[in-house]
């Protein structure tokens, strides 16, 4: 048997080298194919079927609370220990604070991480053990037993090398001194889209707001008991709910929403990644077709080479294996290229990924994947060879030594041949049509008005240590002279601050109203988004004055005054009807009337989210912060500078700047606000790019597939042709008569495809909503446009079958 299998290997070899043209279109179809769909399958394993990195992950829950109107709002420390008290269906119910970055002072030197402040029983709720020693035990949250560190193992290899003895050490966080105490296992994160991060546990007593119940701010994560389903601590936690709404009016309505971990990570992007399944399985469907079409024409070809072989004494089951084992070697060598194309493709994609999804970074070329992508390669392969296998193991020697030219010409074998070339075109339009739709979307997001233009603009982030500016004036200690000295760097227009960068960050917000006005409705919210900014950040933004004046430390800091705002025109929309005019409103947010913020101007819009309309928005500036709350309140910021030139080329000199300044504070991701804008759009840049690669593969295998149809078909009809002409068709009648076959097949492929568009809508609005009746002008124009690059395929055959001289066409024979 095995050298039966060598002898019919060696034979397969020389066939290939005799049909080189051939075999490079099947492998190169079958690496193409097969390595997109390799690639989204890794994807799709990692971010969705690969269960979550804990012990028993089917018992973990996320619980989503919400307001009364239905904006999602965290706990506040007051309601999360009443809840926590009243629960009784979870085995750990733990608080986490994901707020901002940390600067760390490590063996390489000061660095920037990830921070999760959490309750003493956080990793109770994930069951996993430390590989260093231990986590948090119960207590270690209170004042005075908190400055302790649980580091990841991405921060423990990255930034303390590894060493087994960093446990007990020392190490400074944001100026404090903290006792590493631990070190997590490879794989384990939470949240999950965090992966240098330094576990600690909450200072509640390091800001007076986090014990405020109107203060939301505190995210919750539980481990139900054995036993319990997700519906009885729903009841459970509702019930809860219901308690602390009675008990304090501030609570009243809100609403809780308790969903399997699994399912609440990545959740929005589950439907856009099930459709980019569908889609590469749709290439990998054109992709079989294709080479199934292939493979039927060369065995018509082979036809009376079999006959042959069975007139001097061949079995058919010998036919039958020799081959297949040509469809095997095309798929070994296909399935090498498809895993060189998936390794290379799962590279780029990693490069969108690892930001847009929490479990980006999770995403590798696995077995499983690896068995399974040379396991389609090899069906795929096997099946499209299987029919004209048998076939050509079934062939009468006689009919078809004496059919001559008309091998391959019958009824069944056109329907099915053009069969292929239909399925095709319905297909690749499916995608073309979605790639379209996503590309036109990203082009509409990229020119969405922002209210500033990004280019030019950099933006650093600054974190530094409370502790070092306790009981100092942290805006005269180190903002204003760091921007006074950035405003004097060569090329630099305009320097400011603010706490929460435009597009990157939006989220913290306060319910607003305006002194006078008559009270909201009790189930009605009316929240504006609050920001902190130095008076040059308007300038870097490009934000005009609309009405009323620029916010001014010379005037608005003043002990006798009250606290001032500037807002901006979505702002006056929401809240002032009659709009900004004479008098200064004021927002009542003191029982003082002395005391109550005054908006004392209107600045153009800045967008938070490049996907949602303009927010009302109050921007505070940063000097009225009071000297003693200004360290902790101002510890994270995002320095911003509008230059002449590329923003990057003042990166060194804005190094020097901070050194002088402080030291202590590291020059963090500087990235200009164009970057910015480009990764909020990550997730639809990689499905339309994805899409179109898709689309454009697709129709590059229907144009092959077509172009190999028409042209067999002519090799196949020259004896029919040839007499035709004879008989007096003409070269143009001739030319016509092709080109309306491969136009009916055309045409009926774009029909099928508009059909399988309305037909999947519901699928395809996973990825993007579309309204098919305003839509049907594109999509026609679509299908038209694959018509007739079909027929342009098409031209180069038709034509050699019109040039056919008849008596050369007879004497082939």
């Amino acid at each position: 048997m095995i050298g039966t299998f060598i002898k019919d290997l060696r034979y397969a070899l020389r066939q290939l080298r005799r049909a080189p043209g051939f075999a490079f279109t099947v492998v190169l179809t079958l690496a193409l194919s097969v390595g997109v769909a390799t690639a989204v399958f890794c994807v799709i394993d990692a971010v969705i079927l690969r269960p979550l990195p804990y012990a028993n992950p089917e018992r973990i829950v996320s619980m989503e609370s919400r307001s009364r109107s239905g904006y999602i709002q965290p706990y506040s420390g007051p309601s999360y220990n009443d809840v926590r008290a009243q629960v009784k269906t979870f085995k750990a119910f733990a608080g986490y604070f994901r707020w901002r970055d940390i600067a760390m002072e490590t063996p390489n030197g000061p660095a920037v991480l990830g921070a999760v402040h959490t309750t003493d029983d956080f990793f109770d709720v994930f069951g996993v053990h430390p590989i260093l020693v231990r986590t948090f035990l119960p207590g270690e949250q209170d004042a005075g037993k908190n400055n302790l560190a649980v580091l990841s193992y991405e921060t423990w290899q990255s930034h303390f090398n590894g060493a087994a003895d960093v446990v007990g050490k020392p190490a400074g966080i944001d100026g404090q001194t903290y006792t590493i105490i631990g070190v997590m296992p490879a794989g384990f994160r939470f949240p999950l889209n965090v992966r240098d991060v330094v576990y600690t546990p909450l200072h509640l007593e390091s800001a007076s707001w986090m014990h405020e119940r109107g203060s939301h701010w505190l995210r919750t994560v539980g481990q139900l008991k054995e036993g319990v389903t997700i519906q009885q601590a729903q009841a459970d936690l509702s019930l809860a709910f219901s308690n602390l709404g009675k008990a304090y009016p501030t609570d009243a309505g809100r609403t809780i929403l308790v969903q399997a971990l699994d399912r609440d990570v990545d959740s929005e992007s589950r439907g856009p990644l099930y459709s980019l399944l569908g889609a590469v399985l749709a290439v990998l469907a054109v992709g079989c077709v294709n080479i199934a079409g292939l493979l039927l024409a060369r065995g018509v070809k082979r036809r009376r080479e079999m006959a042959m072989r069975l007139a001097v004494g061949a079995g058919r089951t010998r036919l039958l294996i020799q081959v297949l084992t040509e469809g095997l070697l095309l798929a070994v060598l296909g399935a090498g290229g498809a895993i060189l194309l998936a390794s290379m493709l799962l590279d780029l994609m990693r490069a969108f990924l690892v930001k847009a999804l929490a479990r980006g970074a999770d995403i590798h070329m696995n077995w499983a994947v690896l068995t399974a992508a040379i396991a389609v390669a090899v069906v795929t392969s096997l099946v499209a060879a299987l029919y004209p296998a048998l076939r050509l193991s079934g062939v009468d020697p006689n009919s078809a030594l004496k059919s001559g030219g008309a091998a391959g010409t019958e009824r069944g074998q056109h329907l099915l041949r053009s069969g292929f070339v239909v399925t095709q075109v319905a297909l690749t339009l499916m995608l073309l049509v979605v790639a379209g739709m996503l590309i036109r979307v990203v082009t509409r997001y990229r020119h969405t008005d922002l209210g500033f233009d990004p280019s030019r603009v950099l933006a650093v982030d600054l974190h530094i240590a409370p502790v070092r500016y306790e009981g100092r004036d942290v805006v005269s200690g180190f903002f204003q002279p760091l921007l006074d000295r950035v405003a004097k760097i060569p090329g630099v227009r305009a320097v400011g601050v603010i706490d929460m960068l435009p597009i990157e960050a939006w989220g913290s917000n306060s319910e607003v109203h305006i002194a006078g006005q008559p009270p909201y409705p009790a189930d009605q919210e009316m929240l504006a988004e609050n920001r902190m900014v130095s008076t040059g950040y308007f300038d870097v933004m490009g934000a005009p004055l609309l009405a009323g004046r620029r916010l001014s430390p010379q005037i608005d800091i003043s002990a006798n005054k009250a606290p001032s705002v500037a807002v901006n025109e979505a702002f006056v929309r929401k809240f002032l009807h009659s709009g900004y005019g004479p008098g200064t409103p004021h927002l009542d947010d003191n029982d003082k009337a002395e005391e109550k913020t005054a908006v004392i101007g209107v600045m153009g819009n800045v967008r938070q989210d490049i996907r949602e309309p303009y927010l009302a928005e109050m921007d505070y500036l940063i000097n009225e912060i009071p000297i003693k709350d200004s360290p902790a309140a101002l510890s994270s910021m995002v320095l911003v500078t509008r230059t002449d030139g590329d923003p990057k080329k003042i990166v060194s000199a804005l190094r020097s700047v901070l050194h002088e300044v402080d030291a202590t504070v590291p020059l963090s991701d500087p990235r200009t606000l164009s970057e910015v804008v480009s990764e909020q759009l990550v997730f639809e840049r990689m499905e339309s790019w994805l899409f179109g690669i898709f689309a454009s593969l697709a129709l590059a295998l229907a144009l092959v597939g077509l172009y190999g149809l028409v042209s067999h078909e002519v090799e196949q009809s020259t004896r029919d042709i040839g007499v035709r002409m004879a008989l007096g068709a003409t070269r143009t009648r001739i030319l016509a008569t092709v080109l309306q076959r491969v136009a009916l097949m055309l045409a009926a492929g774009a029909a099928i495809g508009l059909l399988l568009i309305f037909a999947a809508r519901k699928l395809i609005g996973m990825v993007i909503y579309f309204e098919a009746q305003k839509e049907a002008g594109g999509f026609l124009l679509l299908a038209l446009l694959v018509v007739v690059t079909g027929l342009l395929a098409a031209l180069i055959p038709a034509t050699r079958a019109a040039s056919i001289e008849p008596m050369q066409a007879l004497r082939s024979e």
